[in-house]
């Protein structure tokens, strides 16, 4: 009886260690996770702002902190796994290649915590957090791919095709005849001291309107 009374005792006291290691693990991973949401947030520079894609940054440095944890002290464990993960595939489209970094830095940190490597994790986040903001702070006058929607009327399509020769490789998207107006999308690459364009654009006879809209390729994975 007394054996398993001790048995009892230190599987208990066992247990405690590990809750205390689970909260620590955690609490950590949060932080870190909260680093990486505000670096993403500062540095945005996409079309539309997801919250719900950055909440997903401090998610997946939890749960890889987690599986790291369950499975760096037991062999069988993560091999098995590893052989779940192995059949998972994620069709999400990432929309800017930054969003597949922000997620392989989450990941790297939930393994760094997970392993209790709490002090590496945290200089590591510091040092890619302040690398992403000093990138983001140096602007660079190059070119970037636009959209130009224009809306024009048979009168001006002399115009237009003059325009078409002098944008820089300038490519047609679509084009849609009506009885009223055309409507023509042109992929243009633009500098930014050159934008300004399109107010000139609108002032020739028989064009309707113009308009830029930031244009970025998708990435399928």
């Amino acid at each position: 009886m007394q054996n398993f009374l001790n048995l009892a005792a230190a599987n208990y006291f066992t247990m405690q260690l590990d809750i205390t290691r689970l909260v620590l693990t955690l609490a950590v991973a949060f932080l870190i996770g909260l680093f990486v949401f505000f670096i993403y947030k500062i540095t945005f520079g996409g079309v539309m702002y997801s919250r719900s894609l950055n909440i997903s940054y401090i998610m997946l440095t939890l749960v890889t902190s987690l599986m790291l944890m369950l499975i760096s002290n037991n062999l069988t464990l993560s091999l098995g796994m590893v052989g779940a993960l192995s059949i998972i595939r994620f069709r999400t489209a990432v929309k800017d290649p930054i969003d597949t970094v922000f997620m392989f830095w989450a990941v790297g940190e939930g393994i760094a915590i997970g392993v209790a490597f709490f002090l590496e994790a945290a200089i590591a986040a510091l040092l890619i957090g302040i690398a992403l903001v000093v990138l983001n702070m140096v602007k660079v006058n190059e070119s970037s791919n636009y959209l130009l929607i224009v809306h024009y009327t048979e009168d001006a399509s002399n115009a237009i095709k003059v325009l078409q020769k002098q944008l820089p490789k300038c490519s047609i998207k679509s084009k849609t005849v009506n009885k009223n107006a055309i409507e023509l999308t042109l992929e243009v690459r633009l500098r930014q001291s050159e934008l300004n364009f399109t107010e000139k654009l609108v002032k020739i006879d028989g064009i309707l309107d113009a308009m830029l809209v930031s244009h970025k390729g998708d990435i399928v994975a």
